[in-house]
Protein backbone atom coordinates (compact mmCIF):
# COMPACT_ATOMS: atom_id res chain seq x y z
CA UNK A 1 0.00 0.00 0.00
CA UNK A 2 2.39 2.70 -1.23
CA UNK A 3 -0.18 5.53 -0.83
CA UNK A 4 -0.38 5.09 2.96
CA UNK A 5 2.15 6.55 5.32
CA UNK A 6 4.14 4.18 7.59
CA UNK A 7 2.11 5.02 10.70
CA UNK A 8 -1.14 4.53 8.82
CA UNK A 9 0.04 1.12 7.60
CA UNK A 10 1.04 0.19 11.15
CA UNK A 11 -2.40 1.22 12.40
CA UNK A 12 -3.95 -0.91 9.66
CA UNK A 13 -1.83 -3.88 10.76
CA UNK A 14 -2.94 -3.49 14.37
CA UNK A 15 -6.55 -3.18 13.24
CA UNK A 16 -6.33 -6.33 11.13
CA UNK A 17 -4.83 -8.34 13.98
CA UNK A 18 -7.44 -7.10 16.45
CA UNK A 19 -10.18 -7.96 13.96
CA UNK A 20 -8.69 -11.42 13.43
CA UNK A 21 -8.62 -12.05 17.17
CA UNK A 22 -12.18 -10.79 17.64
CA UNK A 23 -13.36 -12.99 14.79
CA UNK A 24 -12.98 -15.99 17.11
CA UNK A 25 -16.18 -14.80 18.77
CA UNK A 26 -18.02 -15.51 15.52
CA UNK A 27 -16.40 -18.80 14.58
CA UNK A 28 -14.75 -21.46 16.71
CA UNK A 29 -11.82 -23.22 15.02
CA UNK A 30 -11.78 -25.89 17.74
CA UNK A 31 -15.39 -26.80 16.93
CA UNK A 32 -14.77 -26.65 13.19
CA UNK A 33 -11.64 -28.80 13.23
CA UNK A 34 -13.24 -31.92 14.68
CA UNK A 35 -13.92 -35.43 13.54
CA UNK A 36 -16.80 -34.06 11.43
CA UNK A 37 -14.42 -31.94 9.35
CA UNK A 38 -13.92 -34.58 6.67
CA UNK A 39 -17.68 -34.94 6.27
CA UNK A 40 -18.11 -31.19 5.83
CA UNK A 41 -15.21 -30.98 3.36
CA UNK A 42 -14.98 -34.44 1.80
CA UNK A 43 -12.52 -35.95 -0.62
CA UNK A 44 -9.22 -34.49 -1.70
CA UNK A 45 -10.21 -31.00 -0.53
CA UNK A 46 -10.32 -31.91 3.15
CA UNK A 47 -6.55 -31.69 3.66
CA UNK A 48 -5.98 -28.35 1.88
CA UNK A 49 -9.06 -26.85 3.55
CA UNK A 50 -7.81 -27.97 6.95
CA UNK A 51 -4.41 -26.38 6.34
CA UNK A 52 -6.04 -23.08 5.33
CA UNK A 53 -8.33 -23.02 8.39
CA UNK A 54 -5.31 -23.92 10.54
CA UNK A 55 -3.31 -21.01 9.10
CA UNK A 56 -6.11 -18.47 9.52
CA UNK A 57 -6.64 -19.68 13.09
CA UNK A 58 -3.01 -19.00 14.00
CA UNK A 59 -3.37 -15.52 12.49
CA UNK A 60 -6.33 -15.01 14.85
CA UNK A 61 -4.11 -16.02 17.80
CA UNK A 62 -5.94 -19.29 18.41
CA UNK A 63 -3.75 -21.64 20.52
CA UNK A 64 -1.61 -23.65 18.12
CA UNK A 65 -1.30 -26.76 20.36
CA UNK A 66 -5.08 -27.20 20.15
CA UNK A 67 -4.88 -27.05 16.36
CA UNK A 68 -2.07 -29.61 16.33
CA UNK A 69 -4.10 -32.00 18.48
CA UNK A 70 -7.05 -31.54 16.12
CA UNK A 71 -4.84 -32.37 13.14
CA UNK A 72 -3.85 -35.66 14.72
CA UNK A 73 -7.40 -36.51 15.80
CA UNK A 74 -8.89 -35.84 12.35
CA UNK A 75 -6.18 -37.14 10.00
CA UNK A 76 -3.92 -39.41 12.03
CA UNK A 77 -0.20 -39.07 12.57
CA UNK A 78 1.48 -38.94 9.13
CA UNK A 79 -1.11 -36.82 7.30
CA UNK A 80 -1.99 -34.80 10.41
CA UNK A 81 1.63 -33.91 11.02
CA UNK A 82 2.13 -32.84 7.41
CA UNK A 83 -1.02 -30.70 7.43
CA UNK A 84 -0.15 -29.14 10.81
CA UNK A 85 3.33 -28.18 9.61
CA UNK A 86 1.91 -26.79 6.36
CA UNK A 87 -0.80 -24.86 8.22
CA UNK A 88 1.71 -23.54 10.74
CA UNK A 89 4.10 -22.43 8.02
CA UNK A 90 1.34 -20.85 5.96
CA UNK A 91 0.05 -18.96 8.99
CA UNK A 92 3.57 -17.77 9.81
CA UNK A 93 4.11 -16.57 6.24
CA UNK A 94 0.82 -14.66 6.31
CA UNK A 95 1.79 -12.92 9.54
CA UNK A 96 5.30 -12.28 8.24
CA UNK A 97 3.94 -10.73 5.04
CA UNK A 98 1.55 -8.47 6.94
CA UNK A 99 4.25 -7.39 9.36
CA UNK A 100 6.84 -6.78 6.65
CA UNK A 101 4.43 -4.88 4.40
CA UNK A 102 2.54 -2.84 6.97
CA UNK A 103 4.66 -2.45 10.08
CA UNK A 104 8.37 -2.64 9.40
CA UNK A 105 8.93 0.86 8.08
CA UNK A 106 7.05 2.52 10.93
CA UNK A 107 8.91 0.53 13.58
CA UNK A 108 12.41 0.98 12.18
CA UNK A 109 13.14 4.01 14.44
CA UNK A 110 12.44 1.84 17.50
CA UNK A 111 15.27 -0.52 16.55
CA UNK A 112 17.90 1.99 17.61
CA UNK A 113 17.87 0.74 21.18
CA UNK A 114 20.77 -1.51 22.19
CA UNK A 115 18.80 -4.71 22.70
CA UNK A 116 16.45 -4.29 19.74
CA UNK A 117 19.31 -3.26 17.47
CA UNK A 118 21.27 -6.36 18.47
CA UNK A 119 18.22 -8.57 17.89
CA UNK A 120 17.66 -6.96 14.50
CA UNK A 121 21.29 -7.58 13.48
CA UNK A 122 21.13 -11.18 14.65
CA UNK A 123 17.94 -11.91 12.76
CA UNK A 124 19.21 -10.12 9.67
CA UNK A 125 22.70 -11.64 9.57
CA UNK A 126 21.76 -15.15 10.73
CA UNK A 127 18.13 -15.29 9.74
CA UNK A 128 17.73 -19.00 9.05
CA UNK A 129 19.62 -20.22 12.12
CA UNK A 130 18.02 -17.64 14.42
CA UNK A 131 14.47 -18.42 13.33
CA UNK A 132 15.17 -22.17 13.43
CA UNK A 133 16.35 -21.95 17.04
CA UNK A 134 13.44 -19.76 18.08
CA UNK A 135 11.00 -22.23 16.55
CA UNK A 136 12.67 -25.22 18.19
CA UNK A 137 12.89 -23.78 21.73
CA UNK A 138 9.73 -24.63 23.72
CA UNK A 139 7.54 -21.76 24.87
CA UNK A 140 8.63 -19.11 22.39
CA UNK A 141 5.51 -17.18 21.26
CA UNK A 142 4.58 -18.17 17.72
CA UNK A 143 3.38 -14.75 16.61
CA UNK A 144 6.23 -13.06 18.45
CA UNK A 145 8.73 -14.80 16.18
CA UNK A 146 6.63 -14.02 13.11
CA UNK A 147 6.57 -10.29 13.70
CA UNK A 148 10.09 -10.01 15.12
CA UNK A 149 11.35 -11.58 11.89
CA UNK A 150 9.05 -9.42 9.76
CA UNK A 151 10.30 -6.21 11.36
CA UNK A 152 13.93 -7.27 10.89
CA UNK A 153 15.83 -8.05 7.72
CA UNK A 154 15.23 -11.81 7.60
CA UNK A 155 14.79 -13.04 4.05
CA UNK A 156 11.35 -14.51 3.37
CA UNK A 157 12.66 -17.85 2.10
CA UNK A 158 14.98 -18.24 5.12
CA UNK A 159 12.08 -17.49 7.44
CA UNK A 160 9.78 -19.95 5.67
CA UNK A 161 12.28 -22.82 5.56
CA UNK A 162 13.40 -22.32 9.18
CA UNK A 163 9.79 -22.25 10.35
CA UNK A 164 8.84 -25.43 8.49
CA UNK A 165 11.80 -27.31 9.96
CA UNK A 166 11.80 -25.81 13.43
CA UNK A 167 8.18 -26.52 14.32
CA UNK A 168 8.32 -30.23 13.48
CA UNK A 169 9.39 -31.63 16.91
CA UNK A 170 6.86 -29.71 19.01
CA UNK A 171 4.10 -30.15 16.45
CA UNK A 172 4.71 -33.90 16.27
CA UNK A 173 4.22 -34.34 20.02
CA UNK A 174 0.77 -32.71 19.95
CA UNK A 175 -0.30 -34.41 16.71
CA UNK A 176 0.61 -37.83 18.11
CA UNK A 177 -1.26 -37.03 21.33
CA UNK A 178 -4.35 -36.13 19.31
CA UNK A 179 -4.12 -39.20 17.11
CA UNK A 180 -3.70 -41.63 20.02
CA UNK A 181 -5.97 -39.96 22.60
CA UNK A 182 -8.50 -42.79 22.23
CA UNK A 183 -5.82 -45.19 23.51
CA UNK A 184 -4.38 -43.40 26.55
CA UNK A 185 -2.44 -46.46 27.64
CA UNK A 186 -0.62 -46.82 24.32
CA UNK A 187 3.14 -46.18 24.22
CA UNK A 188 2.72 -43.51 21.53
CA UNK A 189 0.26 -41.50 23.63
CA UNK A 190 2.37 -41.80 26.78
CA UNK A 191 5.52 -40.77 24.93
CA UNK A 192 3.78 -37.77 23.37
CA UNK A 193 2.44 -36.62 26.74
CA UNK A 194 5.90 -37.09 28.23
CA UNK A 195 7.38 -34.95 25.46
CA UNK A 196 4.76 -32.22 26.01
CA UNK A 197 5.43 -32.17 29.76
CA UNK A 198 9.17 -32.04 29.12
CA UNK A 199 8.72 -29.07 26.78
CA UNK A 200 6.66 -27.26 29.42
CA UNK A 201 9.28 -27.89 32.09
CA UNK A 202 12.05 -26.72 29.78
CA UNK A 203 10.06 -23.59 28.95
CA UNK A 204 9.65 -22.77 32.64
CA UNK A 205 13.33 -23.41 33.29
CA UNK A 206 14.32 -21.05 30.47
CA UNK A 207 11.92 -18.41 31.79
CA UNK A 208 13.41 -18.61 35.30
CA UNK A 209 16.95 -18.47 33.99
CA UNK A 210 16.11 -15.45 31.85
CA UNK A 211 14.57 -13.60 34.80
CA UNK A 212 17.62 -14.30 36.95
CA UNK A 213 19.90 -12.89 34.29
CA UNK A 214 17.64 -9.90 33.78
CA UNK A 215 17.02 -10.65 30.13
CA UNK A 216 13.69 -9.81 28.52
CA UNK A 217 11.25 -12.71 29.11
CA UNK A 218 9.17 -12.18 25.96
CA UNK A 219 10.88 -15.08 24.16
CA UNK A 220 9.89 -17.63 26.78
CA UNK A 221 6.21 -16.93 27.43
CA UNK A 222 4.02 -20.02 26.88
CA UNK A 223 2.14 -20.19 23.58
Amino acid sequence: MPTLRPRARLALLVGLLVAAGCSLLAWNPERLLTQDFTSVVPGIWAGPAFAVVFALSTLAFFPKPVLNVAAGAVFGIPVGLALAVIGTTLGAVLAFGLGRGLGREALQPLLRGKFLAALDRRLTDQGFVSVLLLRAVPGVPFQGVNFAAAFSGVRPWSFTAATALGVVPGTAAYVIAGATASSPASPAFLLSIGAIVAMMVLSLAIARRSRRKGTPPKAVKPV
